[in-house]
């Protein structure tokens, strides 16, 4: 690689969610391809979309929508870049290929969310295996951008895919009964490693993580054996009976304070380690839609991106998560992201920080 094009990547590190922000990774959904209805989809999603996935599964995601969510994403880029962050974006290929392993086939889906396919610890890129057979071969939209970190100095490990061969999933699981004798139920087994990056969040040292329907305690085992004896990995459970990653239930501010989503979260819950911070009830998010939530809940609210301590990126219709923001503090800075919320997430997800100016050390 030349010293031109090693210039233009920095330094992987960042330990927390709320470092001054220096690098990060903006997805696009370009070529995305809308994924047939699974179980492990129907795990996850809401069951009024599952007309969309009938509809559409095996297609490219209706024009207009892309080309509205893509225009946001070129503006969170701009916005970011204004800022002072190094932007990079991913090389999408045709996700509506067909691709084969020995025990199935599929399509893919994006490269919208590179929150859930890799996460940084510490100098450390972590590549996620994912749960689903649609984002098998996600993470080579970034493989690009990941090995020029590693060529940079970065360390990089890759978690073992699983088969995600028909006896990886739970077929006995019922979306409509997720929690059985009081014990919460996941449509995926613990045969495999599987996790996604974004059921994990991190605090300094403490690192925290729930086991969902695509992170299984295996997934979990192979990420605190991997990273590093000076990372302690929290295990936490909250009420949300359909979880798939812990960025719109809990939100790491900045030191000492943490935002948390009342419907699935209560004071009791909240892991002992926190009873020294302020805990903040994120506010019923903004109704009505004006676009559907075919892949999430309405609680994409919580999933801003931290520029610092103080500022926060939030979507610009979520008046009363911008006043509580303010309220306690932070300076919100809105952007129109309404048009990313069908893909399944929002600014948070659509990031991937590699970069923030700060220290390693605990913060309990």
């Amino acid at each position: 690689m030349s010293s031109e094009a090693k210039s233009q990547f920095g330094k992987v590190w960042s330990c927390n969610e709320w470092d001054p922000l220096e690098e990060v990774i903006v997805g696009t959904v370009k070529y995305a391809t809308v994924p047939k209805w699974t179980p492990w989809l129907a795990s996850t999603t809401p069951s009024h979309a599952k007309w969309f996935f009938e509809k559409y599964g095996g297609q490219p995601f209706p024009e207009e929508m892309t080309e509205n969510a893509e225009v946001e994403l070129d503006n969170l880029s701009n916005v970011l870049t204004e800022l002072g962050v190094t932007v990079h974006r991913p090389t999408p290929f045709d996700f509506g290929q067909e691709y084969r392993t020995p025990w199935w086939d599929s399509q893919g889906l994006y490269a919208a969310m590179p929150r859930d396919v890799m996460m940084v610890v510490g100098d450390t890129i972590v590549e996620a295996p994912m749960a689903w057979r649609s984002r098998y071969f996600e993470i080579f939209a970034f493989r690009d951008l990941i090995e020029k970190y590693f060529e940079g100095g970065a360390k990089w490990l890759a978690a073992p895919k699983s088969s995600m061969s028909d006896s990886f999933y739970r077929r006995d699981y019922d979306p409509e009964n997720p929690t059985i004798d009081g014990v919460r139920q996941f449509v995926i087994s613990e045969r495999e490693v599987s996790f996604d990056a974004a059921d994990f969040t991190r605090v300094g040292k403490d690192i925290f993580v729930q086991k969902s329907n695509v992170t299984n305690t295996l997934g979990i085992e192979w990420v605190r054996r991997h990273i590093g004896d000076e990372y302690t990995i929290h295990e936490v459970e909250f009420g949300d009976e359909h979880p798939m990653h812990i960025d719109t239930t809990i939100v790491p501010l900045a030191p000492g304070k943490l935002m948390i989503n009342p419907s699935w979260v209560t004071r009791d819950q909240i892991p002992k380690i926190f009873d020294s911070w302020e805990i903040i009830e994120a506010p019923e998010p903004v109704h009505p839609y004006d676009k559907a939530l075919y892949f999430s809940s309405d609680w994409l609210t919580m999933n801003f991106l931290s520029i610092d301590e103080r500022r926060i990126l939030v979507e610009e219709n979520e008046a009363p998560l911008i006043e509580l923001l303010r309220k306690h503090g932070f300076e919100p800075i809105p952007i129109p992201f309404r048009n990313f919320y069908p893909f399944g997430g929002s600014i948070h997800c659509a990031t991937a920080d590699i970069r923030r100016r700060g220290e390693l050390k605990s913060y309990f």
